[in-house]
């Protein structure tokens, strides 16, 4: 089916830059990618996860695994959603559930570093060496969150929550350009591994937690898990196929 060649947009750019199975880029990325005021819910979910469950703009159905509170993961569910806005085209982080799937990665192995050496002495690596923090993701995550909030104390008098768009966008563009001191790592640092993650839940398998109802997948044609192409193979014009989970029957 032919394509709308006119109708560029955020999702076009994402896979235009090659970041949309979560690839990094250097440079001011996030001029691109931020850019839309939202507060939707996220829809309810097939299976609640266990822990605490709170009411919120990032939605209070599904329970919480790393979170303790519910304001630490709603300044998240913001930053994520700045990072991956809602268009025309479809959902953003908040409805795709990578809220969700970032606090079901933090309290696992993941967040905990479990199959990577963690051991001192530890040094500052340069960009292309990869995690060369002393931190485990999860405390990189939740200190990242606690320095979103004093930022926007310090700067607006407000919480990160409550801000308005641009004003989320000016503290996420200081951590993208390393402007604000973080311990044991830095903010850079920090902002590329939460966009990552963001995309990672924006387009992994829906039994990871996030790409809910396999929206991320919709919105860029992809098929998800088939069985076969046996059928289409030999077709030579672009096929739509309903994607389809590892965890559908």
């Amino acid at each position: 089916m032919a394509k709308d060649k006119n109708n560029f947009s955020r999702r076009d750019f994402l896979k235009t830059s090659g970041i949309a199975t979560g690839a990094l880029i250097g440079g001011g990325v996030i001029g691109g990618l931020i850019g839309a005021n939202t507060s939707q819910d996220i829809a309810t979910p097939n299976t609640p996860a266990h822990g605490d469950g709170e009411e919120g703009s990032a939605g209070g159905v599904r329970g919480l695994m790393f979170f303790k509170n519910n304001a630490e993961f709603e300044i998240l569910a913001q930053a994520t959603e700045r990072i991956f806005p809602e268009d025309d085209l479809g959902p953003g982080a908040i409805g795709l559930g990578v809220p969700y799937f970032i606090d079901r990665q933090l309290a696992g192995s993941y967040g905990e570093n479990s199959k990577e050496y963690m051991q001192p002495p530890f040094f500052t690596g340069e960009r292309t060496q990869g995690y060369q923090s002393r931190l485990r993701r999860n405390e990189m995550f939740r200190q990242g969150v606690q320095v979103m909030q004093s930022e926007a104390k310090s700067r607006f008098n407000a919480n990160f929550v409550d801000l308005e768009g641009e004003q989320m966008d000016e503290i996420l563009t200081a951590f993208q350009e390393d402007e604000i001191p973080m311990k044991g790592t830095s903010s850079l640092f920090f902002f590329r591994l939460m966009r990552q993650a963001t995309l990672e839940g924006a387009y992994a398998d829906p039994i990871y937690g996030g790409n809910q109802n396999m929206e991320g997948w919709k919105m860029k044609d992809f098929p998800g898990h088939q069985a076969a192409y046996i059928n289409e193979i030999e077709n030579e014009d672009f096929v739509e196929i309903e994607p389809q989970s590892l965890g559908m029957d």
